[in-house]
């Protein structure tokens, strides 16, 4: 069965441990931490020992698993402390961004390679890195994911797909679904209004409220028998009072819950 949870970056203007209290009481099973550098440290890596203790407290206390970290950046060093405090917590999966600029081979090789030595290094500690498409990065469309694919042989290696990247970049995210489909270790799920650069407002990026097709995109991940983590990340929310943020998420829930029971999927 699907893990549903939320990032906890939704929640960014406020503490661990409300973000969680929020994510459960809408009905999620799980969540992904936030450790994006400037952004949202709701595991601040270069202090995390100070805080695996109560994280996994509050993870316990909530019966809410945390099912994947976002560190974001392609940085070698704090990779390394996710990985530490990945394996230490009980996280599985750690998610990046690829770096680079889009339609550039040099960062696109580069992009790769890279991938493969933190990949490689992930295998050590029992976790494994994603990557996601993203817009404007040296991966950033279907072709270039299949050409980390094809060059990363390492298990530790997955995917993050996120359909609203893939939409902005002209793809029909169902479609592009089912040609990575082997190496999907993890997916970011939001909707999306028009057709970018930007994902919209918070509001937007609820799930239901956008264009993307995101029953089809469901239905792919049933029908192929995903069972990995699947979390809702809203960006932007930072300076939102707690009721709008604890809105995306619960409007979210009920539209995803609702795609995944018609598919068999929950």
């Amino acid at each position: 069965m699907f893990s549903l949870g939320v990032n906890t970056v939704l929640f960014g203007g406020f503490d661990f441990r409300t973000a969680m209290e929020h994510i459960k009481w809408a009905g999620y099973d799980g969540a992904e931490i936030s450790a994006i550098k400037g952004m949202c440290e709701h595991l601040c890596l270069d202090n995390w020992r100070a805080q695996a203790a109560d994280i996994k407290a509050i993870s316990q206390d909530l019966a809410l698993p945390i099912t994947a970290m976002e560190e974001a950046a392609l940085d070698e060093d704090r990779l390394l402390l996710a990985y530490e405090a990945a394996a230490e917590i009980g996280i599985p999966v750690v998610n990046v961004g690829p770096g680079g600029r889009s339609n550039s081979g040099e960062d696109l090789n580069t992009s790769i390679a890279l991938l493969a030595k933190l990949a490689e290094k992930a295998e050590s500690f029992g976790v494994t890195l994603c990557v996601k498409a993203h817009v404007g990065a040296a991966i950033w469309n279907t072709p270039t994911t299949l050409a980390a694919m094809a060059q990363i042989d390492s298990p530790a290696f997955g995917i993050d797909m996120d359909p609203s990247h893939i939409h902005r970049c002209g793809e029909l995210p169902r479609v592009a679904l089912e040609q990575v489909l082997s190496r999907v270790k993890h997916v970011h799920i939001r909707d999306c209004a028009g057709p970018g650069p930007s994902p919209g407002t918070p509001e937007m990026q609820a799930c239901g409220r956008g264009d993307i097709d995101l029953l089809g995109y469901c239905r792919v991940l049933v029908e192929a028998g995903y069972d990995g983590p699947v979390n809702l990340e809203v960006i932007g929310a930072g300076s939102y009072p707690l009721s709008r943020c604890a809105s995306i998420a619960a409007e979210s829930y009920g539209f995803l819950n609702a795609c995944l029971k018609q598919g068999g999927g929950r």
